[in-house]
């Protein structure tokens, strides 16, 4: 499995490879210190299963770098990595796609727990963001309580969507794991966030993981 670590700062690409070798001991770790070099790489291994991006480059926004890489390399997950973990900048990863928003100042353990849920297919948010997502939302007695996806009248195939969504997926992506067409899984969209309360992909991400639900690996 191939991994790219792209951050300016040496000290942090070789705390992230020491982590990632832990996780998987056969590990092929690259590393890059500019986005110029990561976009590089990222031609010559088109097979990488993760990219971990710094937000902030020396010679590009992070946020920029996350957008070409889903238009022109989709397969490819991408993880933000940041010191500037605060409420706009993990939504806006989100909404660019990215599969997690991991800060750099977390301890080791955190950034092994961060890594192992990614690359379990979850998506890693930092608990003070989602604490303080969870400060902030109006709330039901039911919410309170926790309640299942099935509690907010999810069906079984609402739920294997709603896992998909947890993954990063797009509706296109989705439709063909699931084998529907393109306008049911529309629908199914619109019911899961409907469900959830909430009007886009993005908080509907932020509200799956603060009821901390185990959804199917699909």
């Amino acid at each position: 499995m191939k991994f790219l670590v792209v951050d300016d700062h040496m000290l942090i690409r070789e705390a992230m490879r020491g982590v990632i070798t832990e996780l998987q001991r056969d590990a092929i770790v690259m590393e890059a210190a500019t986005c110029g070099q990561a976009m590089s790489l990222i031609q010559q291994h088109p097979d990488l299963a993760l990219v971990l991006l710094d937000l902030k480059l020396p010679d590009r926004d992070g946020f920029a770098a996350l957008a070409e890489l889903r238009d022109s390399h989709p397969a490819i997950s991408v993880v933000m990595l940041s010191a500037f973990n605060d409420r706009a900048n993990v939504v806006k990863a989100l909404d660019g796609g990215a599969l997690g928003f991991i800060p750099k100042t977390g301890t080791r353990e955190l950034l092994l727990s961060a890594l192992r849920l990614i690359l379990a297919g979850g998506i890693y948010i930092p608990p003070e963001i989602l604490n303080r997502v969870a400060a902030t939302t109006d709330t039901t007695e039911l919410a309170q309580q926790h309640p299942t996806p099935a509690d907010l009248g999810l069906t079984e195939r609402q739920v294997e969507v709603l896992a998909l969504m947890m993954q990063g997926k797009s509706n296109k992506l989705i439709c063909r794991a699931l084998d529907l067409a393109e306008p049911t899984v529309k629908n199914h969209v619109s019911a899961i966030l409907k469900s959830l309360g909430v009007s886009n992909r993005t908080e509907a991400v932020l509200a799956v993981a603060a009821r901390g639900w185990d959804l199917p690996r699909i």
